[in-house]
């Protein structure tokens, strides 16, 4: 089979590889129809995750159809669609009976192993373990596209940035940077009951996409005071919830600056390099802080919110492309200042 392979930092190749086998009972193989990009498979081409080893298959997102079975599954049969999720989860071990599946001990402790731990989704075919308990199947009527981002942003935008920084009723909720991950947590923040959403950005074409997500104020932080802007707008208070969804230290800094004391900075990026915590000023603020990694729990109900027509999550899917362009969709989606690429999606 055709599989997009990394090389080490900078290094990729559309290549062929042996097609995946089935290693455990509870193994599935899985033929790829949809898969995508993450802005996660950047920080790994730079170098930013060294547990991902030269000659690793790329990808933790896909929709495909079941075309093998290990012994040990009975919830699953040969032809159904299903959706490959990011995470993982044995749902036997105690993390994952807990509700914290990102860290499942059967697979090494981390859920996150596609493209990882273990070869990924950016390939014809992929094998799934504990497939039974890590795919979704997906109904009929039910396109790729309605829910590739299931696999990773919208659930990890709602978990770890709306549920992590704990929404409520009325909150003034700032989302700083509006990448597809800030993207996610803008159009599931009103699910929690945000009052107002204020979108954080140095583009102006990604601000336009807050706007489009549900965002009700956008604020361009390379024109504007981003701090005296919001404290405006909260009429000195300044926000409930803020979601840092860039994961740089200049981010992470003003989210620490525009939430009010008692308030949430819910830290959703991914960051490369280590950031300032001055705990000497914040200390006395009573702010918390949250951190995770996406554990997809909230994947059925956000399914049936994307079903029922109460999520549009199409509108992310700004650039398709073919299989063997997966080359160039990576330059596209690393590219997006320019592009204008919120997510590609790539197809058979």
């Amino acid at each position: 089979m055709k599989a997009l392979v990394y090389h080490g930092p900078g290094q990729k190749a559309w290549e062929e590889v042996p097609d995946p086998t089935i290693q455990h009972p509870r193994d599935a193989i899985v033929r790829v129809e949809t898969t995508t990009i993450c802005g996660t498979d950047l920080h790994i081409l730079k170098g930013d995750v060294p547990a991902v080893t030269p000659g690793r298959i790329l990808g933790h997102e896909a929709v495909g159809v079941v075309e093998e079975l290990g012994s040990g599954i009975d919830n699953l049969q040969v032809g159904d669609r299903v959706l490959v999720p990011a995470i993982t989860t044995c749902a036997l071990c105690e993390p994952c009976r807990n509700g914290l599946p990102s860290h499942c001990e059967t697979v090494g402790g981390i859920g996150w192993i596609f493209g990882h731990l273990i070869d990924g989704t950016q390939a014809e075919k992929v094998r799934v373990p504990f497939a039974d308990t890590s795919t979704h199947k997906l109904a009929e009527g039910v396109t790729d596209e309605d829910v590739i981002f299931l696999a990773d942003i919208l659930p990890t935008g709602f978990e770890i940035g709306v549920l992590y920084g704990n929404v409520q009723v009325g909150d003034t909720v700032v989302v700083v940077g509006a990448g597809p991950v800030g993207l996610a947590a803008i159009a599931t923040a009103a699910l929690k009951g945000a009052a107002r959403i204020i979108a954080v950005d140095l583009a102006d074409s990604r601000l336009q996409a807050a706007t489009e997500f549900g965002a009700d104020v956008t604020i361009n932080s390379g024109s504007e005071d981003v701090v005296a802007k919001v404290r405006e707008l909260t009429g000195g208070r300044l926000a409930d919830v803020a979601i840092e969804a860039v994961g740089i230290p200049a981010t992470f800094t003003l989210a620490s600056q525009v939430v009010r004391p008692g308030g949430t900075v819910a830290n959703v990026g991914v960051h490369g390099a280590p950031v300032e915590f001055p705990i000497n000023d914040l200390w006395i603020s009573n702010i918390n802080f949250t951190t995770g990694l996406v554990n997809g729990n909230t994947v059925p109900a956000l399914l049936k919110l994307i079903q029922s027509g109460r999520l549009d999550v199409k509108k992310f899917a700004t650039h398709h492309f073919t299989f063997d362009q997966v080359l160039d969709a990576y330059d596209t989606f690393a590219n997006a200042g320019e592009t204008n690429a919120l997510k590609v999606v790539i197809a058979r």
